[in-house]
């Protein structure tokens, strides 16, 4: 028996793309840090949906989580042939405003703990005749974000390093997928503390956790290395790829200051 890890599972993107593998009757291992969502949301998926699943409380965060996470499914025999680094969040404001600590924390969990748990977990995957690894990432991977400075790199981070581990996994068992969703109605904007303008602005291209869930998953059965949800969120990465840089990031900062 084998079972997908989705990390940030309790709720928004996380708890919908569980959902999703739920509904396909895949076994599922929910991580994030409320015990109490987790035990809820894993009772409630296996009584609808007739599948195993368990939980794991942990603040992913901690530079050991990607250790404890593995421990956690050895101890307990769970073999895993999807992982999804769902977990993550943004800070907003000057840069040097925020603790070093602060910004270190949001690294962690963003950057260094999904790929601790991809290389943590990559032999596990390779037994298996096809494996998943879909990392979310955002559509802000595609330029700097002034304000948001430190958010869009470690997203970008995440985005490089997918596409560079897909090729390296070219031929094995292992697919990999980065999906870069746009303003998704979860409580990102309220843990950011984005503006009233940057809040408004996003309402208006904003779609559902649900929505973002089904593409995810979608495109990662496909193999898809790559994927924006979302036209206007194609269209703007294409624009800052085409545009002068210091033009976007002008009109960024206008938004997000």
């Amino acid at each position: 028996m084998t079972y997908a890890l989705v990390t940030g599972s309790s709720k928004g993107i996380g708890k919908a793309m569980a959902t999703e593998l739920a509904k396909k009757k895949i076994n599922l291992l929910l991580v994030a840090r409320s015990a109490d969502a987790l035990q809820q949301l894993s009772k409630e998926l296996k009584a609808t949906y007739a599948i195993e699943a368990d939980y794991l409380a942990t603040d992913l965060s901690l530079p050991n989580a990607a250790e404890t996470v593995y421990n956690w499914c050895t101890e307990k025999n769970y073999s895993i042939h999807i992982l999804i680094n769902n977990a993550g969040y943004g800070l907003s404001g000057l840069f040097e405003n925020e603790p070093a600590a602060k910004n270190v924390n949001m690294m962690q969990l963003n950057m260094v703990t999904p790929v601790q748990l991809c290389h943590i977990f990559l032999p596990m995957l390779k037994q298996n005749q096809q494996s998943y690894i879909l990392n979310i990432a955002s559509s802000a991977a595609y330029q700097a974000v002034p304000y948001l400075s430190l958010y869009s790199a470690s997203k970008s981070f995440v985005l490089s390093f997918s596409r560079g581990l897909a090729n390296e996994l070219k031929g094995s068992p292992v697919s990999v997928t980065c999906v870069c969703p746009g303003p998704t109605d979860t409580d990102f904007n309220r843990r950011a503390s984005l503006n009233e303008k940057a809040t408004k602005a996003a309402e208006k291209f904003s779609v559902t956790p649900e929505e973002v869930g089904a593409i995810a998953v979608k495109a990662m059965f496909a193999r898809k290395r790559e994927l924006i949800v979302g036209f206007i969120n194609k269209l703007s990465a294409f624009g800052a790829w085409l545009l002068p840089k210091s033009l976007i990031e002008n009109t960024a900062a206008g938004i997000y200051k």
